[in-house]
């Protein structure tokens, strides 16, 4: 959905990298069987972070299967099937249609509005089985729409509301990891929608769109100090997930916390420093 939360492929061993695959393989498949090719329009990295990390933490039942796909129409890939996968794509498409109801009132944006509209039959289905998730998704929604029409800039709020809505979907079980998934949940909120808004500021200033960093942009040494408050964030989710009982594949989301969100951030930074613009793209398909 955002792109930020992403993996190094370059630091990772060959096989690390495909076990990655092979869970972003497997939510794009548990996204097809739940809404066709439209589904899979919503993959993300960002979920399959989540994906990745509730199957580890959780262990469930898994089966692998094998299958050709559009992208991939020669080589058969491996696909990971379990019940946390099937729950992060249920997710993914309740944030995606949530996603761009928000673009459409933030920016007329027709094309999404009709995508949104596309999932509104499959998002109706799930309503009854996260009915905890889909109402706190709408609250923050509807509170952070209402931040961002009152030109409110304060980062910390306008980002801690997008946290309280992301905290929610890592939670899969209230139970004893929920205080975790919680705080982890909380802090990666956090840190996409600052990336978010530091990504789509040149963007939103030439659209006249309404952006959280337009009025301090011009203070001193802004760009160090996103990336302080950025640091200080991503150190929060980090010191939670360590107190998670990962031990098998854990490399692959210490990748991730450690060093993907920063290989985005980077991409960014260097964008910005060329020509001020922000037009990189953000959930590029893997390879």
């Amino acid at each position: 959905m955002f792109g930020y939360v992403v993996v190094n492929k370059p630091e990772l061993k060959i096989r690390e990298y495909e076990e990655y695959r092979a869970y972003y393989c497997g939510l794009c498949k548990a996204l097809k069987k739940r809404a066709g090719a439209t589904g899979q329009m919503s993959l993300s990295y960002d979920m399959t972070f989540l994906a990745i990390l509730l199957s580890l933490l959780y262990e469930p039942m898994e089966e692998e299967e094998q299958h050709h796909c559009v992208v991939h129409p020669f080589t058969k890939q491996r696909m990971k099937c379990n019940e946390m996968i099937d729950y992060v794509a249920d997710m993914n498409l309740l944030l995606t249609r949530y996603k761009c109801k928000d673009d459409f009132v933030d920016e007329k944006n027709v094309i999404k509005a009709c995508y949104g509209t596309m999932l509104n039959s499959t998002v109706k289905k799930l309503q009854a089985t996260y009915e905890r998730q889909m109402n706190q998704v709408e609250k923050c929604l509807t509170e952070l729409t209402t931040l961002e029409r009152d030109k409110i800039y304060d980062i910390d709020k306008l980002s801690g509301c997008f946290g309280h809505l992301l905290e929610e979907i890592f939670v899969v079980r209230q139970d004893e990891w929920e205080p975790y998934l919680r705080k982890i949940g909380f802090f990666i909120g956090k840190f996409v929608y600052i990336m978010d808004a530091y990504d789509d500021l040149e963007q939103d200033k030439k659209r006249g769109c309404f952006n959280p960093f337009i009025e301090s942009e011009q203070e001193e040494n802004f760009d160090e100090w996103v990336k302080q408050l950025l640091l200080m964030i991503a150190a929060e989710f980090a010191r939670e997930f360590e107190k998670l009982p990962i031990v098998e594949n854990v490399d692959i989301l210490r990748n991730i916390i450690y060093s993907g969100v920063w290989t985005r951030y980077e991409e960014v930074r260097a964008k910005r420093n060329q020509d001020g613009s922000n037009s990189s793209g953000k959930n590029s398909a893997i390879e």
